[in-house]
């Protein structure tokens, strides 16, 4: 789960607490071109204070007028719709004829909500159901390839922990990838067991560790919404967290250096630790997207484009040589 769904779970226990009505309202589907993408939620009070989004503000204008006007009212579920003719697209901002089917829930169950933050609170993936036929809701546990699903009357969505991304080092392109991270509703880590390095680093909300880098790595408990970027240019610190993020179910590992350290790390990896071709696949390294990156505020915007494509299963360059040149600067000029 990203940090905007986690504050729409938040708010709407909040406001159950507080003895608010409110609803909960997912996109179901889309056609066309939407602003938002099926999975999307969000919570809106009684009053019309809203956490969260399903569009560009023009639906949810029209559901905040909705609820006032005690439109969504009631204790079963139900299917909205919006964008159905040209007009209507117009109106309410969708672009390209677009069209918004939204699952409505005007009674949500509290219990269930906070069962659902309990679980994702142990970093647990769950899977919550909403069937509008029959008006239940539930949760159940969630496999790592499950995904939403909607077939006009049930609708399954999939909820997660928050990412997470452990840095090691604590120079300057690591404050910029952990700031932008964040931004991304990263939960960030930074490792840098230096003396030199850790008493400066002051990025508010990004944790500083002192540790080992493969200790702290393995205290983190390592899973699949968990990435790892090594920084520092010194095997004695990147190659230790390699060595167990590798071995673990990070969705992502990476490390900065030239094409030649990368390859020349490669091989450390696969003569000394044994580690397949298979294994070191995983390993992306230069690292980053070829953007014809330079500075530290590019490189790291390159490290996050590439963990974003990865995240998102999105196609990545077949070749990873043409990277080179960003990272080949980055080691020759970069301070770690």
């Amino acid at each position: 789960m990203q940090g905007v769904d986690l504050q729409v779970l938040a708010a709407a226990r909040q406001w159950a607490a507080e003895g608010r009505r409110f609803a909960l309202v997912t996109v179901a589907r889309t056609w066309g071109s939407a602003p938002r993408p099926p999975g999307s939620w969000l919570a809106l009070r009684e009053d019309g204070l809203v956490q969260g989004s399903v569009s560009g503000g023009c639906v949810e204008d029209d559901l905040i007028a909705r609820m006032r006007d005690g439109c969504l009212c009631g204790s079963l579920p139900f299917v909205c719709r919006y964008g159905v003719t040209k007009d209507e697209a117009t109106r309410f901002g969708l672009p390209c004829g677009g069209t918004l089917e939204l699952v409505v829930e005007p009674a949500p169950d509290v219990a269930l909500l906070k069962a659902l933050a309990e679980r994702l609170a142990r970093r647990e993936l769950v899977l919550r159901h909403v069937d509008v036929a029959r008006g239940t809701t539930s949760i159940t546990s969630a496999q790592r390839d499950s995904a939403l699903t909607w077939d006009g009357t049930r609708l399954t969505m999939v909820y997660g922990p928050q990412w997470r991304l452990l840095i090691v080092g604590a120079g300057q392109v690591s404050r910029y990838l952990a700031q932008m991270a964040q931004a991304l509703d990263y939960d960030v880590t930074v490792c840098d067991p230096r003396e030199e390095y850790g008493p400066t680093w002051d990025v508010p909300g990004a944790r500083l560790a002192t540790t080992m880098p493969d200790d702290t790595l393995l205290a983190m408990a390592p899973d699949a919404r968990c990435a790892v970027v090594a920084l520092t240019h010194d095997p004695k610190l990147d190659d230790m967290v390699l060595l167990e993020a590798l071995r673990s179910p990070a969705f992502y590992v990476g490390a900065l250096g030239s094409h030649l350290n990368s390859m020349r790390r490669r091989e450390r990896l696969a003569q000394y630790f044994d580690f397949t071709e298979e294994a070191l696949a995983r390993l992306h390294g230069p690292v980053g997207l070829p953007i014809g990156s330079h500075t530290p505020p590019e490189i790291a915007v390159a490290i996050l484009a590439e963990m974003t494509a990865v995240k998102n299963g999105a196609a990545l360059p077949v070749t990873r040589t043409t990277a080179a040149t960003q990272t080949d600067h980055a080691s020759a000029c970069e301070v770690p």
